[in-house]
């Protein structure tokens, strides 16, 4: 006869108890899991049975084993010299190393790069961000600066995780992407411990996993630094009169001492993360500049053009403000017997971002923040923390060529969800569609990208050239 245990009925209760530490844990937990698999599911049975093609950082990883930093016999065949760095005749891997950090032991264990599963290990990884957005936004629903309900957030997890271009990027595992993974996993965590300058060495830690992953985070730093004077400040930061006398004002409540050690603790480990690129770059290339990279001289068809106009510069804004705001799929013209001559095209170029994730409209009319100081000073950090990464993607020389949808806003993505967070506007009818339609998209593309059967959907042109449709 079965017998009731209230001992264990009561553990139950206490983990999962409304506003408990561990419910959340257990909530990012289910997240993680739930979206891992999926993606596991989708990426199929190659990805996760084999090595990619472009296994640069298993091959990095490799070289430190044995004690290089150059790849002892060149690129192996099988990565078709794609993006790799030539330099007085060795061949450097040119990304930024911290996920061929995590990759070596597991390289160790494998005994070689072709014997490591990149791509499945990039897959268990990117579960990561999704999970860790849950903790955040239930973070500014604890301390009042989020109306949304648990169950908004995790809703909003899952939107994340399935309906934006997270999505095909955490099914890759190639070089590229197995970059924002980490870079994004960072980024969620690097929020967490921001909010209200919580854990500033924690903060930095993450900042400088996010610079020796994906460069262009690191200028997420603007919200510990105007999260740290929020919290310095005796009183918070003034609310009324002109911002001249708000300036005055904080100043004389500042607290300069708190100020100051909560921004050195943070400081710290991205000092050392630069100090790391630079003697990489030292190394390798005699060249000590943090902000130099060795993309210059990568052996890619469109070198000219960095040599000509640099990585980072105006030259390039047109062209990728166009990819990521108009890009758009086609019907090709029907041909002579009245019938579509192929189906649905998508350059490869990327989609547009308003398109894969319409849910972003929501961003530009916020809730009115009346009588709530703390949620308008918020939500106008996170929209500026964001707009600086957004533009230096938007200068950098390459469009994301090749994508699915605009990828390079993996790298502030973490930051428009929070958006959506703060900003309170309903989640109904209308953000049911636009959710569905975020997901619909998202998912056709992580299915049939970069997957051989599915190429008669995608419109690719090696020259990078043509960015709309052909007349």
């Amino acid at each position: 006869m079965a017998t009731s245990d209230p001992k264990g009925a009561g553990l139950v209760a206490r983990w999962t108890r409304q506003g408990s530490a561990s419910r959340r844990l257990l909530l990012a937990v289910a997240i993680y899991l739930a979206t891992s698999l999926v993606f596991a599911a989708v990426a199929g049975a190659d990805r996760l049975s084999e090595h990619t093609a472009y296994n640069h950082y298993a091959l990095l990883a490799d070289a430190w084993l044995h004690h290089r930093q150059d790849l002892a016999h060149g690129p192996p065949p099988y990565a078709m010299n794609n993006d790799f760095a030539e330099y007085q005749g060795k061949t450097y891997i040119s990304f930024p190393p911290f996920p061929a950090v995590l990759m070596v032991p597991f390289v160790k264990l494998a005994g070689s790069p072709e014997n490591f599963r990149d791509g499945q290990f990039v897959i268990w990884l990117a579960g990561i961000a999704p999970a860790v957005l849950l903790l955040v936004l239930e973070k500014l629903r604890r301390t009042g600066r989020s109306p949304r309900t648990e169950v908004e957030n995790v809703a909003l997890c899952l939107l994340f995780a399935f309906g934006t271009v997270y999505f095909f990027t955490a099914v890759e595992g190639t070089v590229w992407f197995a970059a924002m993974v980490v870079a994004t996993a960072a980024s969620a965590l690097y929020a967490l411990c921001a909010l209200d300058a919580e854990h500033p060495l924690l903060a930095g830690s993450m900042i400088g996993v996010a610079y020796l992953s994906r460069p262009p985070v690191v200028w997420i730093s603007l919200l510990f630094a105007l999260e740290a004077l929020r919290v310095s400040t005796v009183g918070g930061l003034p609310v009324e009169g002109s911002p001249y006398a708000g300036v005055r004002q904080t100043l004389a409540r500042l607290d300069f001492r708190a100020l100051g050690r909560r921004y050195a603790l943070f400081a710290a480990p991205i000092l050392v993360a630069i100090a790391v690129m630079m003697w990489m770059n030292w190394t390798r290339y005699h060249r000590a500049n943090p902000f130099w990279s060795d993309h210059e001289f990568l052996t890619v068809a469109w070198r000219t053009r960095i040599a000509k106009w640099g990585l980072v510069g105006y030259h390039y804004l047109g062209k990728n403000l166009g990819v990521a705001l108009t890009s758009l799929p086609w019907l090709p013209p029907k041909d002579a017997a009245g019938t579509f001559g192929s189906r649905l095209k998508i350059n490869e170029h990327g989609l547009a971002l308003w398109f894969t994730t319409p849910l972003y409209f929501w961003l530009l009319w916020p809730k009115r923040f009346d009588g709530q100081p703390d949620r308008r000073w918020l939500y106008l950090v996170v929209a500026l923390s964001a707009a600086l990464p957004a533009t230096m993607d938007l200068l950098y020389q390459n469009t994301g060529w090749r994508q699915f949808g605009y990828r390079f806003s993996n790298d502030y993505s973490i930051l428009l969800f929070i958006l959506l967070a703060i900003g309170a506007r309903p989640m109904r009818t209308l953000f049911a569609a636009a959710a569905a339609w975020s997901i619909a998209w998202n998912s056709f593309g992580a299915a049939t990208f970069d997957k051989a059967r599915f190429d008669r959907f995608y419109f690719r042109d090696g020259s990078q050239t043509v960015v709309y449709q052909p007349d």
